[in-house]
């Protein structure tokens, strides 16, 4: 039977800037043997070239052919719900990059939505302009719901704290679009042409990794590295 695999990034190939052992000869294997697959990541602040080169210090080489993040899918979906939109993002580069790839431009003037991604660089004042933009009727989209973030230096706030500030704010619900949103893992599943008996899901955490497969009706590997 043909299969494929959905790979989680942190916490399954690396944890900071250390490679999980093993990690890279299983992604050889895979080039070797011609398998699918495709590097699947909640963090919106790189694009898949800075995701590639990252690996690629690890002894891991591939494409960005092979990586899809939130940030992708949150671009895709926002061009879906309303084409060469506008928004106010709360987020890195790889967010921006994705939403220009798309036609939206970013404005703080009447935006269709307020973007939120991961974000190193975060203001009371970012906070304020989103909180106005959202109360006047903007939409409030999130890349993802995970409240932190590892880092070498320990866990940081992730996109999901910054979010849930907004949501007590302005009583408004954001709509998450990184896994476990079916949107995300269906879009992945279709960038390795396989279809839903065919693809596997390795990933390090329930919430998210497990819980998206499951509800799609993916195999799925929970590793405990």
């Amino acid at each position: 039977m043909r299969y494929g695999y959905l790979i989680d990034m942190d916490g399954v190939i690396y944890r900071g800037s250390a490679v999980i052992p093993g990690a890279a000869d299983f992604v050889a294997h895979l080039q070797e043997e011609g398998i699918p697959y495709l590097f699947l990541t909640n963090n919106s602040a790189y694009t898949p070239l800075d995701v590639v080169v990252k690996l690629r210090k690890f002894g891991i080489e591939t494409s960005v052919e092979h990586v899809y993040t939130s940030a992708l899918a949150t671009a895709e979906f926002v061009q879906k719900q309303k084409p060469q939109g506008t928004a106010y993002v709360i987020g890195e580069g790889g967010l921006l990059t994705a939403l220009h790839e798309v036609g939206y431009a970013i404005s703080r003037e009447s935006p269709d939505y307020v973007i939120v991604g991961e974000g190193r660089v975060l203001t009371f004042e970012m906070m304020e302009i989103a909180h106005r933009l959202i109360a006047d009727g903007a939409g409030l989209i999130s890349t993802n719901a995970d409240t932190w973030c590892p880092t070498d230096a320990g866990p940081r706030p992730g996109c999901g704290a910054i979010v849930a500030m907004l949501e007590a704010a302005t009583g408004r619900k954001a709509y998450h679009v990184g896994k476990p949103n079916p949107f995300m893992m269906r879009a992945a599943r279709k960038k390795i042409g396989l279809s839903t008996d065919e693809v596997i899901m390795i990933g390090d955490t329930m919430e998210t990794d497990i819980r998206g497969a499951t509800d799609l009706g993916f195999r799925s590997i929970l590793v405990l590295s």
